[in-house]
């Protein structure tokens, strides 16, 4: 697919997103890399775009420069985003109790601390980035391995098993403490994203390594 042609199926993508504002978000391509620029009114719809982008046919790459602007006169307070993060954060049951903790600056929230499984890093960030007055998120929580690099391994080939849409077989899973490489050939950049998510749904993994190629 051309350049040409692979921006103009992302804008209509774009255009095509309820909770995406188009008008002021621009989109260039060079061989198969986007790269998205201008602005957004909230952290959320910034994402949103992301993954609007992610799931076009022929991306291969995106490099993210959008901003976020908080519209209306009044900014949200740092300490007023912190005190309503953390109770977002209480409230959600998937996350231990007091196991995160959370810093704004600029609008900014950086969230720290440690659980077992990736999910529980992913809840904590998703609670808090509907905030208003959020421009940005930082995850830096660590995801503390709990279970044999081997055991690791196998449920992460079991994962990838049970996805109709991969291929297992042309995947190889290496594991070292909780960092998971992959290695092979997928057909789309849905079918790397189907990977990564199995990879990442296996517990003690904290960092992936995605060297999966697109063919």
């Amino acid at each position: 697919m051309d350049d040409i042609t692979l921006r103009q199926n992302i804008l209509d993508a774009l255009e095509f997103e309820p909770r995406v504002d188009a008008a002021d978000i621009g989109v260039v391509t060079r061989d198969g890399i986007v790269t998205l620029t201008g602005h957004v009114r909230t952290y959320a719809e910034k994402e949103a775009a992301e993954k609007v982008v992610r799931r076009v046919k022929g991306v291969r790459g995106m490099a993210q420069e959008m901003e976020v602007r908080i519209l209306g006169a009044r900014k949200t307070d740092d300490d007023d985003i912190a005190r309503r993060a953390v109770k977002m954060v209480d409230w959600n049951i998937s996350i231990p109790k007091e196991a995160v903790q959370i810093r704004v600056c600029r609008g900014v929230v950086t969230l720290t601390g440690k659980v077992e499984w990736q999910y529980q890093r992913n809840a904590a960030a998703d609670a808090i980035r509907d905030l208003a007055g959020v421009v940005g998120v930082s995850n830096l929580i660590e995801v503390v391995p709990g279970i044999s690099a081997a055991d690791v391994r196998r449920r992460i080939k079991d994962a990838l098993e049970r996805d109709s849409d991969l291929q297992a077989q042309a995947i190889q899973v290496d594991v070292s403490g909780g960092k998971v490489t992959l290695k092979g050939n997928v057909r789309t950049w849905s079918e790397r994203l189907a990977a990564e998510r199995a990879a990442w749904s296996a517990p003690g993994v904290y960092a992936l390594d995605d060297q999966l190629s697109i063919s």
